[in-house]
């Protein structure tokens, strides 16, 4: 009789000779019955727990069908599958094949032994895996590692009282940390993750897997917590249990998914923070600029729609007429993507890019925070200031009767307390009252703050910022524009362009600045525009033919 051995072993707590130990006592055994060995199928170090990724029971499989044997034959059942499933497709196959299934431990297995057997192998995996994940919580609650080893860390071995190895504790690994830092920095800079790989790998700094850096490693995924900008470690937080391991029945490969944020396992290690809370706070803010809603990444968002803008003022320009995106339409050229497109607008007016960066600019530099609108703007805001302060007074008075009102209350309910009252019912209403008391102190304690002052040479300090501004996009350095174009996309929301008449075009600035002035150049008896919601309107004339700025150019301000 033709037999086929088969030997497996997965790596925990196994040695790579019991391969080797299966096999010899499965040719003892195949030696004692008389059979003809015809071929030998291993897995080294591979879970049970799925067959599709284990090489040597396809071949197995695959040969089972060519009828190359007569018989499997291997120590027990849980080396040929501890899946129920895959167990119950094994014993199907041989079967159709005319091949029994052969165990130095169970016998010749049967439809009874794939049931029970099989039942009992998956009930062992579970408990498993419950053991490990128990031992790894506790693990994190005493603030160690639960996994792996992140970059910017060493791996700290020593040994208990007992003997016996200590698992999980981590110490800064000061010349990684450095890099840490370093992409946090450019990062907050501007720089794009792709960037800041492609300069790690150009200066030879070795990268967590110890190949290269990938835009990835860096960015990672944020849900999940992974890449160097999302591992909270870096700012003394351990967090286990983020997500858990599921494996596809279709393909046996494992996948991630999102546990509940209340499954979460969250512990505090500060002695491991890396980074400053600040410039992780500001790496944050900069992932949510960066990154669009939910339903938009399914619906219309493409990969060039994530990507960072180019120029100064990508991403602001929009048409005065139907609202839609001023785009390239030529090298140098921006216009309306829904009239070059489409058709559907009539705004046919282009601006050169160069000519639109510097009438922004221009405008900003010359025209706004001039001195005597700065004196204005200082009165409005102090006004402003004082009259929240007013309607604030009758709250922060309501809060000093409450306190009163509360110690004497405390007062009352302690001398019951002493005159024999019950002490349970009275401490907890105690309780209630002295929480209530902290918090109305620590209300009136904010509301006490110094007004904000504003220093009678900011307009000057304004000025000395709009031209760092200038220097800093006219400048070869990548860095610095990057961070110039940031500044400028946070001061402004939108820049509209609309046709005034053949010759002329209107380019209208929308954004926090232009509130200021609106404030600043209110009219006497004209409702208040919102801060937000003012334009300040610079026109400029443009030569249709060859869309070079002439020096003619107006500042006005209108409230929306």
């Amino acid at each position: 009789m033709r037999v086929a051995l088969y030997a497996r072993y997965s790596g925990d707590n196994q040695r790579e000779a019991s391969i080797f130990d299966q096999l010899r006592i499965c040719r003892l055994h195949a030696e004692k019955m008389g059979w003809d060995i015809v071929e030998e199928y291993t897995d080294p170090k591979i879970s049970g727990a799925s067959m599709f990724l284990r090489p040597g029971i396809q071949a197995l499989i695959s040969d089972a069908g060519c009828r190359r044997f007569d018989v499997v034959l291997a120590e027990a059942m849980d080396r040929l599958s501890r899946d129920q499933e895959d167990m119950a497709g094994i014993y199907k196959r041989m079967t159709f094949s005319d091949i029994k299934i052969i165990t130095l431990s169970e016998g010749e297995v049967s439809p009874l032994h794939v049931g029970l057997k099989g039942t009992m192998n998956a009930l062992f995996l579970k408990d498993l895996a419950d053991k490990v994940r128990r031992g790894l919580r506790g693990r994190v609650e005493l603030g160690k590692s639960g996994g792996g080893n992140s970059y910017g860390y060493d791996v700290v071995r020593r040994m208990n009282a007992t003997g016996e190895l200590e698992r999980g504790d981590r110490t800064i690994n000061e010349v990684q940390a450095n890099v840490v830092l370093r992409i946090f920095r450019d990062y907050i800079d501007g720089k794009s993750p792709k960037a800041i790989a492609f300069e790690l790998n150009r200066q030879g700094v070795e990268s967590p897997s110890g190949v290269h850096w990938g835009a990835s490693t860096i960015n990672g995924n944020c849900q999940r917590g992974t890449g160097i900008l999302n591992n909270e470690m870096y700012v003394g937080k351990i967090v286990w249990n983020r997500q858990r391991f599921i494996k596809d029945p279709s393909s046996g490969k494992r996948q991630a998914r999102l546990n509940p944020q209340s499954d979460w396992v969250i512990q505090d290690v500060p002695e491991l923070r890396i980074v400053p809370e600040d410039l992780w706070q500001e790496a944050k803010r900069k992932q949510a600029s960066l990154m669009l809603p939910r339903g938009e990444q399914r619906a219309n968002a493409s990969f060039r729609d994530r990507r960072r803008p180019k120029h100064l003022l990508t991403g602001l320009v929009r048409c005065g007429c139907c609202g839609g995106v001023y785009t390239s339409v030529s090298g140098t050229l921006l216009g309306c993507s829904a009239a070059k497109g489409k058709g559907t607008c009539d705004n046919k007016h282009s601006i050169r890019r160069d000519v639109l960066d510097q009438l922004v600019l221009g405008a900003l530099k010359r025209e706004l925070m001039q001195p005597d609108l700065f004196a204005e703007f200082c009165h409005e805001f102090t006004r402003e200031v004082n009259r929240l302060r007013a309607s604030a007074g009758n709250s922060i008075t309501a809060a000093k009767a409450e306190i009163k009102k509360i110690d004497r209350d405390l007062d009352m309910l302690l001398n019951v307390i002493l005159r024999g009252g019950a002490a349970e019912k009275i401490n907890a209403k105690m309780i209630s009252l002295e929480a209530r008391k902290k918090e109305l102190e620590q209300e009136l304690l904010q509301s006490e703050a110094p007004a904000p002052m504003l220093h009678p040479n900011m307009a000057l300090h304004y000025h000395r910022q709009i031209e760092a501004l200038h220097v800093a996009i006219s400048g070869m350095d990548e860095a610095s524009r990057l961070q110039a174009r940031d500044i400028l996309h946070s001061m402004l929301s939108a820049i509209y362009i609309s046709p005034d008449g053949e010759q002329h075009t209107t380019v209208d600035i929308r954004g926090d600045l232009a509130g200021i002035i609106a404030i600043c150049r209110q009219q006497k008896g004209r409702p208040k525009a919102a801060v937000n919601g003012a334009i300040a309107y610079f026109d400029a004339e443009f030569a249709s033919s060859n869309h070079i700025a002439s020096d003619k150019c107006s500042l006005s301000w209108l409230r929306e």
